[in-house]
């Protein structure tokens, strides 16, 4: 299963906590900074949404970027 189509998958499921994991991934692997800032937003609203601990260094990461 490609990344897309994962991510089509945990949404079809409201798998949030698969959804954090899937766009962080995302954005490890974008190939532009504001694509991998929309990625990084995306699995730090899920973190947050699911009080997954990596909710924090997601947010670093977005503040690195000045994005925060």
């Amino acid at each position: 299963m490609t990344l897309d189509e994962a991510l089509l998958d945990a949404h079809a499921r409201d798998d949030r906590t698969a959804l954090v994991t899937l766009y962080t991934r995302a954005a490890d692997t974008a190939e532009s900074i504001d694509a991998t800032c929309f990625f990084l937003t995306q699995a730090y609203i899920f973190a947050l949404e699911t009080g997954d601990a990596a909710s924090k260094s997601l947010h670093d990461r977005l503040r690195a970027f000045g994005r925060v």
